[in-house]
């Protein structure tokens, strides 16, 4: 049993040794071959569109900038300072929407990084003589990007031809588009103005309401359909959803588009929310917002990473547990392109979701227009009930291949 052992402990630092050297070898091509899109994209975006778009590559502050929002820094935390015509809304934003580091771009850092430092300490020594003058009160550092929008020298994002160039333009695709609503599709089965009570469904990431309305709408009983009424949508960005070009999709846009698209017009005083994945992030939100009105909580495969220990950074840390760069397991190396490489994922969504409707032709012909069944995932979930702020709420634990997924507490 010991030379056993041995041998599958032997057999194991060494797949561990070479999954290390070829996620090595293979990421550093990918980080090359992204700088290489980013640089064709642009080009091509430029020839078609007249214009492009700010990339991860890009600095926070161009890509903030220029979609009408402001990059604000205030002891060491980011905020986003939104012109709004009633009032100006801060919104924090993770480190991690801008800040993706990777081999070549830490190597290219570090060959302009004495430069920038010295420009910096020219600014800092303007502002430092400034503030001794009595000239400067504020503690929030300001560039003058928002003097020159709050003067109007600057507008907000030139609105992109829809669909662009990339995009599919297939009406299903489109329809928010033509429809000129600022709101989100929904969709509401049941009851009407006499439900007995209202169950909100929110779909998590790469999904849409057709995740609850394919699956678990047509197996609800007519007795649950008179006395609930069931409402699915779409997030913002997803589905037949607004998708607008110059939105971050933050917790707080997608909390107002569900507050403006569900909560108003339907005059929602009380309901229950059930969420898959990243909609639980948002479900616990709108629990923290309306903690008087959501009457229970329940949560599918929430995204759980606890942080190590004495990490410092808590979101950079999350990123590397859920996108660790690594070629093995095949699930991993699959988070890792949409997580790091924005011109890799738009190369992929031009080749795939623009085509879709050829690709969805092919699997009709070779399923002969037969479709699994979305429930499967959910054999074998155990249950559990709790209380969030004493609202009841039931996290549904569901296995997967590699692990468990766990809950999320406040």
């Amino acid at each position: 049993m010991g030379v056993v052992s041995t041998g599958r402990l032997v057999l194991t630092l060494m797949g561990r040794l070479v999954n290390e050297v070829v996620s090595f070898i293979v990421f550093c091509i990918l980080d090359l071959l992204d700088v290489f899109l980013c640089v064709v994209f642009k080009l091509v975006d430029f020839i078609v569109e007249a214009e492009w778009r700010p990339c991860y590559c890009s600095s926070a502050k161009e890509a903030i900038t220029s979609s009408g929002k402001i990059l604000v820094s205030e002891r060491g935390e980011s905020k986003i300072v939104c012109l709004c015509s009633r009032k100006l809304q801060l919104e924090d934003i993770s480190d991690t929407l801008y800040t993706r580091p990777s081999l070549v771009s830490e190597i290219s850092k570090t060959t302009v990084k004495e430069l920038k430092r010295l420009k910096l300490e020219g600014a800092a020594i303007h502002s430092v003589e400034k503030v001794k003058n009595g000239g400067v009160r504020s503690t929030v550092t300001i560039n003058s990007t928002i003097v020159e929008m709050l003067q109007g020298k600057i507008g907000g994002q030139q609105s992109h031809p829809i669909p662009r160039w990339s995009d599919c333009d297939c009406e299903t695709c489109t329809s928010w588009s033509s429809s000129g609503k600022e709101t989100l599709y929904v969709r509401a089965e049941g009851a009407k103005d006499d439900a007995k009570e209202n169950v909100l469904f929110i779909h998590g990431f790469i999904s849409s309401s057709a995740f609850w309305t394919e699956t678990l709408f047509p197996n609800f009983s007519e007795a649950t359909k008179s006395q609930y009424r069931l409402i699915a949508i779409d997030l913002l960005g997803f589905g037949r959803s607004p998708k607008p070009t110059d939105s971050l999709y933050t917790l707080r846009e997608h909390i107002d588009m569900i507050e403006r698209s569900v909560l108003e017009p339907y005059n929602l005083k009380s309901f229950h929310i059930v969420a898959h994945s990243l909609g639980s992030i948002l479900a616990l939100a709108l629990a923290v917002k309306y903690p008087g009105a959501v009457k229970s909580l329940t949560l599918l495969a929430p995204p759980y990473f606890p942080v190590a220990n004495g990490e410092e950074n808590g979101t950079q840390f999350v990123l590397r547990q859920v996108a660790p760069r690594r070629v093995w397991p095949l699930i991993a190396f699959g988070a890792s392109i949409a997580c790091w490489y924005e011109h890799i994922s738009r190369l992929v969504c031009l080749v795939i979701c623009k085509h879709h409707r050829l690709l969805e032709s092919i699997v009709k012909q070779i399923t002969r227009n037969r479709t699994g069944s979305g429930l499967s995932c959910a054999k074998g979930f155990s249950v559990t009930p709790t209380t969030l702020r004493g609202i009841p709420y039931t996290t549904l634990y569901v296995e997967q291949p590699t692990r468990w997924t766990g809950i999320w507490t406040l």
